[in-house]
């Protein structure tokens, strides 16, 4: 079994039977047409069943409940925490990296709103990476027509408790951000963790003002570790890989979450098989 195989890290956290509910059919099989739908983007009632199973094979909609089930009972989750917390020694957190990201959405549902930017319906949602461009977290998504700044203190405690959960130490971690994170707000949530925020000046903010406002007094920025952010570009680029998250047709944003945590998962654990290679 490779180290970073999903009978290892996935199978186990699914809950079956009395915790959860009864499959008919391998777990391997149903957990593979969930994949296939996350990476090719193809509508659940489009699945092309018939490839996974081998005995019984499953209809789309039986498929779309155990993935359905599986987010409600927040298995997803469990699954993306405890790969983190075995694996933390394969991430890189010299520096941290921190970004929101605006997706459209097509068929509306839970946390979808008007953005004007992008001229159409988007959720958004905040992301932190590793120097490496690996995705630790994420926060709950929120209504399009909201800045990254909206909520900033109270998502950014959802992202950081999930962490502290795996065990990731964010005791002094630098983190990168670009200038649409420059406010009093967001170095007063990093100052709560003792994070130490490398941000870029908005050039539209009022210096004067903001030192005045800031707990943290006089702000330093480090250009050449700022540089570092460009990895973000690597986390979104891995992610575009994964269709299904490219436009959001899922209703619920629970489902819309699950997708991601098992695109990181799928992300960090390929990463960790060929280092495990080399």
């Amino acid at each position: 079994m490779k180290t970073g195989s999903p009978e290892r890290w996935i199978l186990p956290h699914l809950t079956i039977g009395i915790r959860g509910f009864e499959t008919t059919v391998p777990l391997t099989e149903v957990v593979s047409a969930i994949f296939y739908r996350l990476k090719t983007g193809c509508q659940w009632r489009e699945l092309p069943t018939k490839q996974f199973f081998t005995d019984k094979v499953l209809n789309w909609n039986t498929v779309f409940y155990h993935f359905n089930q599986w987010s409600k009972n927040g298995c997803w989750s469990k699954i993306w925490i405890n790969i983190l917390t075995e694996n933390s020694h394969h991430l890189d957190l010299s520096s941290a990296e921190f970004d929101g990201s605006h997706t459209p959405a097509k068929n509306g549902g839970d946390a979808v709103g008007y953005q004007g930017r992008k001229a159409c319906k988007t959720t958004n949602a905040l992301f932190i990476s590793d120097n490496q461009g690996v995705i630790l977290g994420m926060s709950t998504p929120q209504e399009g027509q909201h800045h990254d700044l909206f909520e900033i203190q109270t998502l950014f405690d959802e992202i950081c408790t999930m962490l502290k959960k795996a065990k990731i130490n964010l005791d002094g971690l630098f983190l990168n951000a670009d200038p649409g994170f420059d406010s009093v707000s967001f170095r007063e949530a990093c100052q709560k963790e003792n994070i130490i925020p490398n941000v870029k000046a908005n050039p539209r903010n009022s210096a004067d003002k903001e030192s005045e406002l800031s707990p943290i007094g006089t702000t330093i920025f480090d250009e050449e570790l700022y540089k570092d952010r460009s990895v973000i570009e690597h986390s979104n680029a891995w992610i575009d890989g994964f269709k299904a998250l490219l436009v959001r047709f899922e209703f619920s944003v629970k489902n819309w979450i699950a997708l991601h945590f098992i695109a990181f998962s799928v992300i960090f654990l390929r990463k960790i098989n060929k280092k495990v290679k080399v």
